[in-house]
């Protein structure tokens, strides 16, 4: 039977290869050079006696054998992370570090009052908040690099277990002195042929958007796609249409008048927020305070 040892240094370096594509790429993000990457590749390879990087394209890619190692590294470090989490329980909330995932809208709207109080209870304790749309969110959360999050909805993702905390409700605005503002409660007809504004691909947002929508009859409309809620508000702003967006959002834009919410007769749908984290991870102590932080609110911050 043949030995083999496996170098963490060694696979970690490999990770990093593998997940910028690129020797050069994981060379700066390790701050090492790129000859020292390539060597350290090479000689991991010939540790274990098979191929790991496919060298021919362009961009560099895992072989099968790559791609499996891949998959049992990311687990091996998962684990080394949770071995920490768990000695640091005994040594309380003195220090430590907490990073914390949010879906767009609630990493910009919610996320920075929790983050803020957080930081009062425990000013020892560094916090990092990562942003981006549910796809990409859930993506962090499964990998590990982020251990918890809040997010809209309830994520199907089976090695995730979400809790319901909070809800949103959406409304429909439009900019100040659009011709439906002050009228009556719309219909699906009354709206039906506006030019809407609707978020990108992979938001939550956006489902939510697409349901209400063909719940008042409106299916495919003509469209604008925007990257976050900043840039919907200000197509909405410019005249690029009226869009369905979460209430906490466009708080200040209603009570400056610079933007204007518009009466329908149907409501347009709610939305759970949702406090995920990876099912099989154990939380840190700053994790768990953050969990219990959040657990506590009745209604958004800052409300």
């Amino acid at each position: 039977m043949r030995f083999v040892t496996l170098d963490l240094h060694r696979l970690w370096i490999f990770l990093h290869v593998i997940d910028h594509h690129s020797f050069s790429a994981a060379a700066q993000k390790l701050f090492m050079s790129q000859p020292s990457v390539s060597n350290q590749m090479r000689r991991l390879e010939e540790s274990l006696h098979i191929t790991l990087i496919d060298r021919s394209g362009a961009r560099i890619r895992p072989t099968a054998e790559g791609e499996l190692l891949a998959e049992y590294a990311r687990r091996v470090f998962l684990l080394a992370d949770e071995a920490v989490s768990a000695v640091q329980q005994l040594s309380g909330l003195q220090s430590g570090r907490l990073v914390v995932g949010g879906s767009t809208t609630l990493g910009t709207y919610l996320l920075p009052d929790l983050l803020a109080e957080y930081r009062r209870r425990h000013p020892g304790i560094e916090s990092h908040v990562f942003v981006g749309n549910n796809a990409t969110v859930t993506q962090h959360l499964t990998s590990g690099e982020v251990g918890v999050a809040v997010v809209a909805g309830t994520p199907a993702e089976p090695r995730l277990v979400s809790e319901p905390v909070l809800e949103d409700h959406m409304v429909l605005i439009a900019p100040a002195g659009h011709p439906l503002g002050g009228r009556e409660p719309l219909t699906g007809q009354m709206l039906s042929g506006e030019q809407i504004v609707l978020r990108e691909p992979g938001s939550q947002t956006r489902e939510v958007q697409e349901r209400t929508l063909a719940g008042w009859g409106i299916v495919d409309p003509p469209h604008t796609d925007a990257w976050g809620p900043e840039v919907l508000k200000r197509c909405v702003r410019a005249g690029l249409g009226i869009a369905l967006i979460s209430e906490h959002a466009v708080a200040d834009e209603l009570r400056a008048g610079t933007l204007v919410a518009l009466p329908t007769q149907e409501p347009a749908q709610s939305r759970v927020i949702s406090l995920v984290r990876r099912r099989d991870r154990i939380l840190s102590p700053a994790e768990n305070a953050f969990v219990e932080l959040v657990r506590e609110q009745t209604s958004w911050p800052g409300l």
